[in-house]
């Protein structure tokens, strides 16, 4: 069985260096593709869903953005299981600051290039290793400004209330940029930050080994 991967925003595959699954699944990444102007989640998910294939049973994950979309691609092409890594099911689990954020359309007055610069120096406030910290880094800087851009207002767009039920969400406790009080995960790691992804990876793994579908 193979298991799709989609990444956050500003990030790719490389973020998912370290996270595991049994040998019997084909761990592949689903790629960023091209936004159209004014598109919305939902539309572009439905993009993404055809490089899916949907005749065999598959697994799908998303981490904080990539798990939205992968809300979406759940509802056009059920996943055998839809894991959540730092991320929410609906907007419904948004913290307000979004809703003013989207209101005042105060994200078009920060520069994406300043977003950038300041994501690449708290990794350096992370525990994770010196190599990771370059990879997340790299990552960073390889990130397109007009792919960021649009993604942030697709994110504040966002209108999604149906949560799928095959739904496994793993949230850390300490998450910055979408904290627990206003979500309802099924897994907590405790002291995980939004961008545990890498320095937790060992705790994330012992989840995915015992909640990991195989059929």
């Amino acid at each position: 069985m193979k298991a799709y991967f989609i990444s956050g925003l500003a990030a790719d595959e490389r973020v998912f260096n370290h996270i595991r699954l049994p040998s019997e699944i084909d761990m592949s990444p689903l790629r960023w593709i091209p936004h159209k102007r004014n598109e919305k989640l939902k539309e572009y998910a439905f993009r993404m869903a055809e490089a899916i294939d949907a005749s065999q049973p598959f697994l799908l994950v998303g981490l904080s953005m990539g798990g939205m979309i992968a809300v979406e691609i759940a509802k056009i092409v059920p996943p055998v299981q839809l894991i959540l890594i730092s991320s929410v099911p609906t907007y419904l689990h948004f913290p307000p600051s979004f809703k003013l954020f989207h209101l005042l359309r105060l994200n078009a007055l920060v520069p994406v290039k300043f977003l950038k610069a300041v994501s690449i120096y708290k990794r350096d406030l992370l525990n994770d290793s010196e190599e990771d910290k370059e990879v997340l880094k790299q990552v960073i800087r390889d990130s397109d400004p007009a792919f960021i851009s649009w993604g942030i207002e697709a994110i504040l767009g966002w209108r999604n209330i149906r949560i799928p039920s095959s739904a496994v969400h793993i949230h850390g406790s300490k998450d910055e940029i979408l904290p627990l009080k206003y979500t309802n995960p099924t897994h907590i790691i405790k002291g995980g930050g939004h961008l545990m992804i890498m320095e937790r990876a060992k705790d994330i793994n012992c989840i995915l080994t015992e909640v990991v579908k195989l059929n």
